[in-house]
């Protein structure tokens, strides 16, 4: 998830989460609806899922390196969006007191809990500063592969910070992500369309989104368990953190050169970036509740396989065999781990007498 995989995803979790008892409400007070409108159901959320997620990596890639656009600031652009969400966030809270939001609660800025969460906040500039550069170096249609890492460092991670270990059947599915990522590095400078520069941002996006997953757990309790609030502290601390990093790279001397600050439809493009990539997390939240996290991991896998071909297809990109193999293979890597830590997870729920140790295993 490009910013869907970063804290702003964590909306799924926010007080919007009491849906799900309208949704069991709606269907007459404990009554399972039937099942052609519970399919419908799913398929309309997963649709808007699908729909949100690729619309804000193709609307990213144009507000990052279009020739049209010709804005070279990508700290401002991930600012802008962080600041929208953080907007966001308030501006729906002020409505805490109306029926369409009366599960919002109200937000407020309290100085001590920001500096808890500032740790995590610098984590998740990274993470979102690294997604973004990625994808202005790297193509769309390579920035799944470019970001694929980001499975392979939980498991690292889990084991280093953790002290968990890993079945076999889950790093064979590692090995095989991991095999995908160098295949397609190798293809993509085979093709003369390889970017160091990209890799890289693309391998430390992958590390700081497993990073991100730990200091979210570690700072949860600052914020009373509320993804509602840690997302709005988290977007303040960035809008803040990153004007002294716009002014060291020279991106405000940029933007008072740029020749479309006075655009309407600029700011447009950047409003409805912000727009989106706030979206994700609702609608990522929506997906997790009318499937499950297995679910919603098996379609984001197929989400990113889509936007692979729509990218080819869209740049009129001809590709070899080889590089679609790599898409494949980090396709399938990714699809068998989650695959394998659902089974893992169901076993450990299933067996009373499992070791703690492997049940925490299992959570990764």
């Amino acid at each position: 998830m490009s910013r869907s995989q970063l804290t702003r995803t964590g909306i799924l979790r926010m007080a919007l989460g009491g849906a799900a008892d309208a949704a069991a409400a709606e269907d007459g007070g404990g009554r399972r609806a039937p099942f052609v409108l519970r399919a419908l159901r799913i398929a309309l959320v997963v649709g808007l899922y699908w729909f949100v997620s690729i619309t804000m990596v193709f609307l990213n890639k144009y507000l990052l390196d279009s020739p049209s656009l010709r804005l070279d600031a990508p700290l401002f652009v991930t600012f802008f969006q962080c600041a929208v969400t953080a907007a966001l966030c308030f501006g729906l809270s002020l409505g805490a007191a109306c029926g369409p939001c009366a599960a919002l609660p109200a937000l407020r800025l309290d100085p001590k809990v920001s500096r808890s969460v500032l740790p995590l906040s610098v984590v998740f500039i990274g993470m979102v500063t690294s997604n973004n550069l990625c994808l202005k170096h790297v193509g769309v249609a390579f920035y799944n592969v470019g970001r694929s890492l980001t499975t392979v460092f939980n498991v690292l991670l889990s084991y280093l910070l953790l002290k968990q270990t890993t079945s076999l059947y889950a790093l064979l599915a590692c090995g095989s992500i991991i095999g995908g990522f160098w295949l397609g590095v190798d293809q993509e400078g085979a093709e003369g369309t390889l970017s160091w520069t990209g890799i890289i941002f693309g391998i430390l996006a992958s590390l700081c989104v497993s990073l991100n997953a730990i200091y979210t757990k570690k700072v949860l309790p600052v914020v009373d368990g509320s993804i509602w609030h840690l997302t709005f502290y988290n977007n303040m601390n960035a809008c803040v953190l990153f004007l002294p990093l716009m002014m060291i790279t020279g991106e405000f001397h940029t933007l008072y050169h740029f020749d479309k600050l006075g655009s309407p439809s600029f700011w447009g493009m950047m409003t409805l970036g912000g727009v989106f990539g706030f979206a994700i997390g609702y609608v990522t939240g929506l997906q997790i509740k009318f499937t499950s996290p297995l679910t919603h991991n098996v379609s984001g896998t197929a989400k990113a396989c889509a936007q692979t071909v729509l990218a080819v297809v869209y740049f009129e990109e001809t590709k070899s065999l080889l590089w679609w193999t790599s898409n494949l293979m980090v396709l399938g890597g990714s699809f068998a781990y989650t695959w394998v830590k659902g089974l893992e997870m169901r076993k450990a729920q299933e067996d009373p007498n499992l070791k703690s140790s492997e049940k925490n295993e299992t959570g990764v």
